[in-house]
């Protein structure tokens, strides 16, 4: 039988309503998260991941809204939750460590008090003490010394912040746990001991992750299987270890992957992705990506491709699918082995 998927979205469409119409930040997005995985998701800025993350967390505000779609977590579809179930799944079953740990923090309320205050509100009959001593526990177990229970959180450093703020996401633990960009700002040393602890607890406790960055090379460390967006759509799903490989991926994947700085290949030259990210508000017609693409054929221009399997997982590319589209007289895919370690 099929593991049954921590999170499942199913043709998630997001929507903001602006004066100028509809903006589709995320459109017909497919996925599954399996328990004690890691998945990561990237892109470019805008492309409509956090937005995502939002909508999984039921978090879209203003003028945001879950247009089309499903999206269900441990079986519990979401969006059918009432007010107050919602706010009971919320930490209990997911849970969301935020890009910015200062503004997610309480700058009134000390560590101890919040994490305390997170616990009591999810498990009223929870005594204080008890509360307390989970309170540090977690820290010990995100390497925080406890006397800073009593810290405030401008007394902390950036990284001791994300820390705390991980400890807050996992406090309740949660069968799936978004992390949105957590280590954003934060130099490289402590950034690699975050990641670190991310991956220990994720062991030891055997939640999922929805791991969200723009950071390519830190996802395809990290995670098992990577997710690409572009322009509110999911254009590849592939497994991490093929990315370190020579071998054939959606040209927005290739694309990223040869933008990313090889300290082992000194003649290397970085080589970005031309042209810009289209307006959402104004997509061109079939391939999002066809005005960016060196593989560009006609049918690029006309249809837009789904996603369908490829030999290192999911592609939406026409160069992949012939009944779509593609012929062995396309232009082969160029070679990524200068570009891996």
């Amino acid at each position: 039988m099929e593991e049954q998927p921590v999170l499942e979205l199913d043709r998630v469409s997001v929507v903001y309503e602006s004066s100028a119409g509809p903006v589709r930040a995320v459109s017909d997005v497919s996925l599954k998260v399996y328990p004690g995985t890691i998945m990561g998701l990237i892109g470019e800025s805008g492309c409509g991941k956090s937005t995502l993350g939002n909508a999984i967390m039921r978090l879209l505000r203003g003028n945001a809204r879950l247009a089309e779609g499903t999206i269900r977590v441990m079986s519990t579809d979401v969006y059918a939750l009432s007010p107050r179930e919602l706010r009971t799944f919320r930490w209990n079953t997911m849970s969301m460590v935020f890009q910015s740990a200062m503004t997610a923090l309480n700058p009134v309320m000390t560590v101890e008090q919040q994490i305390v205050d997170t616990l009591k509100s999810h498990r009223p009959h929870l005594s204080t003490r008890a509360a307390r001593e989970r309170a540090r526990e977690l820290l010990h177990m995100v390497r925080i010394d406890e006397k800073h229970l009593r810290s405030y959180p401008h007394e902390l450093s950036g990284g001791m912040r994300q820390r705390v703020v991980i400890a807050i996401a996992i406090a309740l633990e949660p069968s799936l746990v978004i992390m949105d960009e957590p280590t954003t700002a934060l130099d490289v040393v402590v950034q690699r001991s975050i990641l670190q602890q991310i991956q220990e607890l994720q062991a030891e406790q055997g939640f999922a992750i929805l791991f969200i960055s723009h950071d390519f090379s830190l996802v395809a460390e990290l995670a098992r299987q990577v997710a690409v967006m572009y322009a509110g759509r999911i254009v590849e799903v592939a497994d991490a270890k093929s990315l370190h490989l020579d071998v054939a991926h959606h040209p927005y994947t290739e694309g990223l992957l040869r933008a990313i700085p090889r300290l082992t290949h000194e003649d290397v030259e970085i080589e970005g992705i031309p042209g810009q990210p289209p307006d959402l508000l104004d997509l061109p017609n079939g391939c999002a990506y066809a005005p960016r693409c060196p593989y560009v054929a006609p049918i690029c221009s006309s249809h837009q491709p789904e996603l369908h399997p490829h030999p290192n997982g999911l592609a939406a590319c026409h160069r992949f699918h012939p009944t779509e589209g593609g012929a062995p007289g396309w232009p082969s895919p160029a070679p990524l082995s200068k570009w891996t370690t």
